[in-house]
C-alpha cells in the first residue's frame, strides 16, 4: 500500500517529495557542501517546487508542470530563477539516470523573464566619500582593502598577518570564510589562491595596523576581537554606509537617517567591481586581471572589462589619433 501511494520504494510510483529527499541524501549531503548551499536546495524545493508537484508520482510529472513552476518565478531575480531551474533539472536528470522515469521532463525547460541586478563600479563622488569616511571609521581599513585589492569579503575574513608580506608588498590569498557559517577553508577554487600586489595607498595603512595588532594574527575581527562572520561584516558595512550618509550631509532624526545621500545599491561587491575596472583603466591585460581577481572563468572578467567606460574609450581613441610615423612623401632626398 505504501508503494502504491508512492511513500516507499525507489520506483516510478514514488512521489516527487519522496524522491527529492532520497536524491538530496544520496547525491548532495555526502558532497561536503556548505550549510548555505544545502539550504538553497531545500528552500527552492519547499517554497516553489513541492507545493506544485510534491504529491505527484514521478511518472506523472510532465514538462508543462515544471515550466509552469518556472513561469511563476517571472520577474524575480536572475539568481533565483536560474537556481530554481537548476534544482528541477538536477532532480529529474538523476531520476532518469536511475531508470525511475523513462524521460526527463526538465530537459527542455525555458527560463522566463527575470530581473538582472548587475554589479557596478562606484562613482567618483562615492570614491571620495568612501576615502573620507575610511579615515576615521573602524571599518575603514577593511573597506579600503577590498577597494584596493579586489578581495572578496569572505577572503578578508580569513586573511592573517602571516599572509600579508609588507617587505614584498604582497598579499597571499589562500583561504576564505564559507558563506553562511564561520568555517575557514581554502579558497573555493584553485583560481582563488593568488598573490595580490599591495598598492601604495594601502601599504602604509596595513603597515601601521600590523605594528598595532602584534597579538592577533587575524587582520580583521569584530569589536570583540573574534573572527568576522557574515552578520559582523554586514553590520560593519551598514555602519560604514551610515557614516558616509552623515558625512554627505544626510539629516538625522532620532539617530536615524531621514533621506539617505548614498545610493541603496552600493555594496561591498561594488568595491571589488571597482578594483576590476581600475585594472582595466590602468591597461592591465584581461588574462592578468583574471589571475588577480581570482576568477576561474575568464568570461567573468570579460563581463567587467567590456562594460562601457566613456572616459576609457576617449583615452584609447586619443592614442589611436597619435601619429604612428612620418607621413609618406615627406622624406628628404639624399
Amino acid at each position: 500500500e505504501k508503494a502504491k501511494r508512492g511513500e516507499d520504494g525507489i520506483s516510478e510510483n514514488m512521489t516527487v517529495d519522496t524522491w527529492f529527499k532520497e536524491w538530496k541524501k544520496t547525491y548532495k549531503d555526502p558532497k561536503g557542501l556548505t550549510e548555505k548551499s544545502l539550504a538553497m536546495y531545500d528552500q527552492k524545493y519547499e517554497n516553489h517546487i513541492k507545493p506544485a508537484i510534491g504529491k505527484l508520482r514521478m511518472k506523472e510529472v510532465k514538462t508543462v508542470h515544471l515550466q509552469q513552476i518556472l513561469n511563476r518565478q517571472a520577474g524575480m531575480s536572475e539568481s533565483h530563477v536560474k537556481k530554481t531551474c537548476m534544482v528541477m533539472k538536477a532532480i529529474f536528470k538523476r531520476a532518469r539516470q536511475n531508470r525511475i522515469i523513462i524521460y526527463d521532463p526538465a530537459e527542455s525547460l525555458e527560463l522566463p523573464k527575470f530581473t538582472t541586478n548587475k554589479r557596478r563600479s562606484i562613482t567618483e563622488e562615492e570614491r571620495k566619500l568612501i576615502l573620507k569616511t575610511a579615515e576615521t571609521h573602524r571599518a575603514g581599513l577593511w573597506v579600503l582593502t577590498i577597494l584596493y585589492t579586489g578581495m572578496r569579503p569572505g577572503e578578508t575574513a580569513a586573511l592573517t598577518w602571516d599572509n600579508v608580506n609588507i617587505p614584498a608588498k604582497e598579499i597571499y590569498v589562500v583561504a576564505a570564510k564559507e558563506s553562511g557559517n564561520k568555517n575557514i577553508k581554502s579558497t573555493k577554487t584553485a583560481a582563488g589562491m593568488r598573490t595580490i600586489p599591495i598598492r601604495k595607498e594601502l601599504l602604509p595603512l596595513l603597515t601601521a595596523a600590523k605594528k598595532k595588532n602584534t597579538k592577533k594574527n587575524l587582520v580583521f575581527t569584530n569589536t570583540k576581537g573574534a573572527p568576522l562572520d557574515d552578520d559582523a561584516m554586514h553590520r560593519m558595512w551598514k555602519n560604514f554606509v551610515r557614516q558616509m550618509n552623515i558625512n554627505a550631509g544626510a539629516e538625522l532624526y532620532r539617530n536615524e537617517i531621514v533621506e539617505p545621500k548614498v545610493a541603496s545599491d552600493l555594496t561591498t561587491y561594488c568595491l571589488r567591481h571597482t578594483f576590476a575596472t581600475d585594472l582595466q583603466k590602468a591597461g592591465v591585460p584581461i588574462n592578468v586581471a583574471k589571475e588577480i581577481m581570482g576568477h576561474e572563468d575568464i568570461t567573468v572578467t570579460a563581463n567587467i572589462y567590456t562594460h562601457k567606460d566613456t572616459d576609457l574609450l576617449h583615452k584609447y581613441f586619443d592614442e589611436m589619433d597619435k601619429p604612428v610615423g612620418k607621413p609618406v612623401g615627406n622624406e628628404k632626398s639624399e
